[in-house]
């Protein structure tokens, strides 16, 4: 076995969980564009391939899509400069379908017989191939392989006189999980899923109305949040103000689990539920559940932190930082040939060898999925000189892939979805492994246990129970569709 002691970018990310995609809209501030780009800077985090920002300056839409980093896309002041208007959305994109392409970047933008219409979202429909292959068949030409395209055409389509109506006509044909920004020339709309699925907030700066994915967008401009957009509605914000519109029949509200897991940052809010205090209580029922003898609790950073210091507090382990990460350290991939990466090696994550050797370790981290990354964080710990380590994950076993914007692997690749928990156990290399339950989620959560008849979240990664329909699943046609996406995004 090769020395483990450190691990590069690339070693510490092939086998994390994809984060989906942030969006933002603003509506009447003078300074829309750079508004916009400090939002997505807080949003960073849920999509690192690319970034775009659409303006409306009364008379045009202007847009700029780069691939990158929001800090290399929007820090100069001439690309801000070209962004005129005093309303914008924007979108920072991990790409769950579609090619990593510049023509996949969002906002999309299409001039209509209404005037211009640009659509940021964060999810992922369902449907999308389905609809995707009618309207091609129908004569549509498409510009893009993504599944916001969609909702372009069908808005296009509708022969709704306001473009308000057009679009809840959009939204009334796709299936799956959805929080959109969108701008037309006299309003800026935000819409979620029936179910709540993914998250979109209201804020307000200087009486200016805001649209994002999380609170945290809101915290950087010092915007003041208002309140969570519900499940199944629409929002139009114009020179009028607020209008809600509730086009869909009620259902109850199913947020994705994961949002308090991994994806939101631990100082957003999420439907009034602090992210970080979360955690902290998921790493707390860990240790009742699943109490061990040792010496010391580490996280793997960044996102194990919370749970771990819960573990401590509940379990009375201390906690210590025993992996190490350099947040200097840019994206190894990028490197022209393996040579070059070998030579220069940038190491993101370290063990502290004084933390660790001669201990007991429990390691806590958010989740497993395909497990690699796991084998090599133990082997981390063993070369750095713990003596025992036991790892503990705050969240149940991944046994299902994600269709509604994250980017799982197929089942037969998600380790819990294939081996037993002593499998799991002896391919890490782990003295013991251990979960925490799905009612143990849902009690961190403060709703008790889970109610499998009308479940509170959306916990199919956990269960199997997808709350809505998976229509591009079924078929062979679509499934040949959904293969080639796979291999070519």
């Amino acid at each position: 076995m090769p020395n483990c002691s450190e691990l590069d970018d690339d070693d510490m990310n092939a086998d994390r969980l994809r984060e989906e995609c942030g969006v933002f809209g603003i509506f009447g501030h003078p300074e829309a564009a750079a508004v916009t780009a400090l939002g997505l800077h807080a949003l960073q985090h849920r999509g690192q391939e690319a970034a775009g920002i659409v303006t409306y300056d009364g008379a045009r839409f202007n847009s700029e899509r780069r691939m990158g980093m929001v800090g290399d896309a929007f820090s100069k002041a001439s690309t801000i400069q070209r962004l005129p208007g005093d309303r914008a959305i924007g979108h920072v994109r991990y790409s769950t379908t579609g090619e990593t392409i510049l023509r996949n970047v969002q906002p999309l933008f299409a001039e209509l017989d209404s005037g211009g219409f640009a659509v940021a979202h964060n999810g992922n429909l369902t449907n999308a191939l389905t609809i995707r292959r009618d309207l091609i068949r129908s004569g549509a030409i498409y510009q893009s392989t993504s599944d916001t395209e969609v909702i372009l055409h069908l808005v296009a389509r509708s022969r709704k006189h306001q473009i308000v109506e057009r679009f809840i006509e959009a939204l009334r044909q796709i299936e799956g999980a959805y929080a959109f920004v969108a701008l037309s020339n006299k309003k800026l709309i935000g819409a979620r899923d029936p179910l709540g699925i993914r998250p979109l907030v209201l804020g307000q700066l200087d009486g200016h109305y805001i649209l994002a994915s999380e609170t945290c967008a809101l915290d950087i401009i010092g915007a003041t949040f208002v309140r969570d957009v519900a499940n199944g509605e629409i929002v139009v914000i114009s020179e009028d103000g607020v209008e809600s519109i509730r086009p869909f029949p009620h259902q109850s509200e199913r947020p994705c689990i994961f949002e308090y897991i991994y994806f939101a940052r631990p100082d957003s809010m999420v439907h009034g539920r602090s992210v970080y205090n979360i955690r902290k209580r998921m790493g707390a029922q860990l240790a009742h559940e699943n109490p061990i003898e040792a010496d010391v609790v580490v996280p793997v950073p960044d996102s194990g932190v919370p749970a771990a210091i819960g573990y401590s507090q509940a379990s009375g382990i201390p906690f210590e930082l025993g992996i190490i990460r350099n947040h200097y350290v840019g994206r190894t991939f990028i490197q022209p040939t393996q040579s070059i990466r070998e030579l220069g090696v940038r190491m993101k994550h370290s063990a502290n060898r004084a933390v660790v050797e001669g201990k007991r370790i429990v390691l806590l981290d958010d989740s497993i999925v395909r497990g690699t990354t796991s084998v090599k964080i133990v082997q981390m710990m063993r070369d750095a000189g713990a003596r025992e380590v036991h790892f503990r994950i705050s969240s149940p076993p991944i046994t299902h892939p994600d269709y509604y914007g994250i980017d799982t692997p197929v089942r037969e690749k998600l380790l819990a979805a294939t081996h037993s928990l002593a499998e799991m156990r002896e391919l890490i290399g782990a003295d013991t492994l251990a979960f925490l339950s799905v009612d143990g989620i849902y009690k961190a959560m403060g709703v008790g246990a889970r109610n499998p008849l009308r479940p509170q979240f959306t916990d199919h990664c956990f269960t199997g129970d997808y709350p809505t329909a998976l229509t591009d699943l079924k078929g062979a046609d679509i499934k040949a569709q959904l293969s080639l996406l796979a291999e070519t995004g």
